[in-house]
């Protein structure tokens, strides 16, 4: 070939790769300079349950979209692929399913990968037709089948199938979610959902935010207009300016919202919650108590460096149990710990005050039994919610963007009562899930700080701290 042909061969091989690349909108997906991270978190994540609380436009539908033809295709970067995959994609409503979740499938769908499409209304691409099913092409052979559901429908149509994923689009029903988690099950398959939590502290919050069944299954993220990195800034400043408080943590920050609001919305899992590691024994503080006996006890363990930030490092958290009870499970977990004692080998606690108090039924005080137990507790703790919350504030903030409260991810009820802590009437927090959250008040009012330990001396210096010590007493060299 001559130069100018090969020239010429080159061209043409280039015209058509663009051909392809956009023909297929999956390969373009995240794929420029610019890439939106949390999206690819999503993808990454090896959970089989997965939700993405975003704001509107932050993403969240696209990364939805994409998991779904990466499954079908058998195509996924991040997981192991199989082929015949059976998934659904579940919608509020027909309507929204046809504006928006089928729309976005067909968008990442190239059409040479589709087998069939069953149409449930309407003609094949029309914009007012409703699919039923997208039959795929999978690269491993076989077909995969996307089926398409609407809540409208309601519980009963959701039964019988074996999937190996359910997409909800938005927030269902519960009854709806709990069947679809039931279809998943025979083939270990995937739930995942992207959403904008506008509904307040739905079954979704302690199911999936909370996590209350500690099932550790489950994974997040939250997705707002500045993770998007193809919105403009300007567009984020005016639609950040014409919203209320409210509303805005729910359509930018993904956030679920009550009239109320959080105490500690400063509180991020994402960095507060931390794997554990070996704590130098330096480090060492100590342990907080809110004693209960119907209600859960609450004790922490709680570690400062030499820096002053604080790690919440081990957890003891049960209800209905009495004070020797409590002292054993206390004692366990620090020798675990390796955790120090005063010079008479006891353990030392911060308490709520009202464990001095004594009642006509007991002839002791809670703090009195602990003592006998092995556990020297200390009562003289500041009590005073509002500066203490204040305190806690300031930890979960921390200098230059950089907080100083840290919490190991084994304490779950910390975790938990953090995230779900929100003001009530009045502007006092709601009594409900505190207890956890009144030690660490009581913790963190002690102002805790740890210097670092003097270097030791040289054996010189100690030489002449003893000559030194000799004179002082009026004796001379030996």
């Amino acid at each position: 070939m001559t130069e100018a042909e090969i020239v010429q061969r080159i061209l043409e091989l280039e015209g058509e790769e663009r051909r392809r690349s956009a023909e297929n909108a999956l390969a373009r997906y995240n794929s420029g300079r610019k890439k939106h991270r949390k999206q690819i978190a999503f993808h990454r994540c090896k959970k089989r349950n997965r939700w993405v609380f975003g704001g509107n436009r932050s993403g969240k539908t696209e990364c939805g979209a994409a998991e779904c033809v990466y499954m079908a295709r058998g195509i996924h970067p991040y997981r192991k692929n199989r082929k015949d995959v059976f998934g659904w994609v579940v919608s509020l409503s027909q309507q929204v399913q046809r504006d928006v979740a089928q729309k976005k499938i067909l968008q990442y769908l190239s059409p040479g990968w589709i087998e069939d499409v069953v149409m449930l209304s309407g003609k094949k691409g029309s914009p007012s037709g409703v699919i039923d099913q997208i039959r795929v092409r999978n690269v491993f052979g076989g077909i995969s089948v996307i089926g398409f559901k609407s809540c409208d429908q309601g519980r009963e149509k959701f039964q019988g199938a074996s999937l190996d994923f359910v997409w909800f689009d938005e927030e269902p029903p519960e009854d709806v979610y709990r069947e679809c988690v039931m279809r998943v099950m025979d083939r270990k398959g995937d739930i995942f959902g992207t959403m904008t939590p506008l509904k307040g502290l739905t079954f979704l919050f302690d199911e999936i935010y909370m996590n209350k069944r500690n099932d550790p299954e489950v994974w997040y993220e939250f997705m707002e207009w500045a993770d998007n990195p193809f919105l403009k800034k300007s567009e984020i400043a005016h639609l950040s300016q014409v919203m209320d408080a409210q509303e805005l943590q729910s359509r930018r920050y993904g956030k679920f919202c009550v009239k109320e609001g959080l105490v500690y919305p400063e509180f991020d899992e994402r960095t507060h919650v931390i794997a554990p590691f070996s704590v130098p024994p330096e480090w060492q503080d100590t342990i907080s108590i809110d004693p209960g006996l119907n209600n859960p006890l609450s004790a922490h363990w709680y570690c400062v460096d030499f820096d002053g930030n604080v790690y919440v490092v081990a957890e003891h958290y049960e209800a209905g149990k009495d004070v020797g009870y409590h002292a054993e499970k206390i004692r366990e977990i620090s020798r675990k710990l390796g955790w120090h004692t005063d010079y008479g080998g006891r353990l030392c606690a911060l308490i709520d005050s009202a464990a001095n108090q004594r009642t006509l039924a007991a002839s002791k005080s809670v703090s009195e039994l602990f003592y006998e137990q092995g556990i020297n507790v200390n009562a003289r703790v500041d009590k005073d919610l509002f500066a203490g919350i204040a305190r806690v504030k300031s930890y979960l903030k921390g200098e230059n963007g950089k907080p100083k409260l840290y919490i190991f991810e084994n304490c779950v009820n910390l975790i938990r009562e953090i995230k779900g802590y929100f003001w009530g009437e009045g502007d006092v927090p709601k009594k409900r899930d505190d207890h956890s959250l009144d030690e660490l008040r009581y913790y963190l009012m002690t102002k805790p700080k740890n210097a670092p330990p003097l270097p030791q001396p040289t054996a010189l210096q100690r030489d002449k701290m003893r000559l030194m010590r000799r004179a002082a007493r009026g004796r001379g060299p030996e």
